[in-house]
């Protein structure tokens, strides 16, 4: 009997024994998981972090076609952090060229080109072309090592195959706000760039009016462009196409100088890019109009953009709904009554003519507006209309 007590008594302590270690290994666990779950907590935040960081690394660019070396060019673009040289670098990039932008960012930005900074194909320089650009000099630090400058100025007339530069008309309240430093710019900076293509050998494609800035041993090409829009337009820049824009976003009257009757032919922007690529592989030395023959009233202009305007806004939670009215002004007396490029030239030797429809154009367009005013507006700057370019005093449609 005794036996059976101590047997039952041991049993009793063992069984308590392992209750008490149990319950302090189940009490260690759930210890562990809080701790565990406090540094997942903890590390959440640095994970995501790194993830970021991941993806800023890895770059998605937009699609480049690959192309051989010996197909491949060098091309040196002036101004291509522009309006229409950003468009332009675009479709050099994605037709898997090298491209080299070279801007001092007085009216072209940063961000017309962000999304190839990194690329292999890609460099942007911040100069002023008023100053001698000596590319030829460079190491092959400043550009990638894979087509660096190395092997001396033959191998770089070699590969310096393209040349272009952009000089643009000082009409434009953003030109006019320092009319010096743009007679700078297009004779001092094409001089300097017609001296670079001489020097490598390269040939020069000029955006210009129907002057032509030639020299001896360079190849020239001439565009004279006429009034193109698109998305990478200053908003404020004095425009017809953007003021209106900007005044029927933002529900203010649509100005319109004297009867509106004067007409105007607008092309979008992407056409002109190709255009222009087309003149440069050509050998057309002489100057070649690029624009829209497609003739509209300022007033049949004021009213399409309204209504376009008004129609995105019930597609887009971002847009209201365009309550402008058109404001008839006294008309300039030196305001062109009708403005129509003749695009002949330009269909029979380079088979090139507009195809984009304006309403197309108009609408990526507004809608690029819209973003940038939502932009702006997040950074506490909403852009006004500007009032149509001066001449003496005199506002005019441009």
């Amino acid at each position: 009997m005794m036996k059976l007590l101590f047997a039952l008594a041991l049993i009793a302590y063992i069984a308590s024994v392992w209750g008490t270690y149990t319950n302090m290994r189940s009490i260690q666990e759930h210890g562990e998981m809080k701790i565990e779950q406090r540094i997942d907590e903890a590390v959440a935040p640095l994970r995501e972090k790194i993830r970021d960081l991941e993806q800023s690394f890895s770059q998605k660019y937009p699609p480049v076609k690959f192309l051989s070396e010996k197909d491949r060019k060098r091309i040196l673009i002036t101004g291509g952090a522009g309006f229409v040289g950003s468009h332009l670098t675009d479709k050099l990039m994605m037709d898997g060229h090298e491209v080299t932008v070279v801007d001092n960012f007085f009216t072209g930005r940063k961000r017309n080109v962000e999304h190839w900074i990194g690329h292999e194909n890609f460099e942007l320089i911040n100069h002023d072309v008023v100053e001698p650009l000596y590319i030829e000099a460079f190491s092959p630090p400043l550009v990638t090592s894979q087509y660096g400058f190395c092997g001396g100025s033959q191998l770089l007339a070699n590969r310096w195959t393209r040349s272009i530069t952009w000089r643009l008309p000082p009409l434009l309240p953003n030109y006019m706000y320092n009319p010096i430093k743009t007679l700078k710019t297009n004779t001092i900076g094409t001089l300097n760039m017609l001296g670079l293509a001489k020097r490598v050998g390269a040939r020069l494609l000029l955006a210009s009016t129907s002057e032509v800035y030639g020299g001896e041993g360079v190849e020239v090409r001439v565009a004279r462009i006429f009034n193109t829009f698109g998305s990478r337009m200053h908003m404020n820049d004095g425009r017809v196409v953007s003021n209106f824009i900007l005044q029927a976003l933002q529900g203010e009257p649509l100005t319109v100088y004297g009867s509106g009757s004067q007409t105007r032919a607008f092309q979008y922007v992407s056409d002109l890019v190709n255009g222009l690529v087309l003149l440069m592989n050509s050998n057309i030395s002489s100057p070649v109009n690029l624009g829209n023959p497609e003739e509209h009233t300022i007033l049949e202009f004021a009213r399409l953009i309204k209504s376009l305007v008004s129609k995105a806004s019930d597609r887009s939670k971002y847009m209201s709904l365009s309550r402008s009215q058109i404001q008839f002004l006294p008309e300039a007396q030196d305001d062109p009554q009708r403005r129509r490029p003749d695009i002949r030239k330009a269909n029979m030797m380079l088979g090139w003519e507009p195809v984009v429809p304006l309403e197309e154009g108009l609408n990526k367009t507004i809608q690029y507006f819209s973003r940038e005013l939502e932009h702006q507006a997040n950074n506490q700057y909403i852009p006004k209309p500007k009032a149509a370019r001066m001449k003496k005093g005199r506002p005019r449609h441009n």
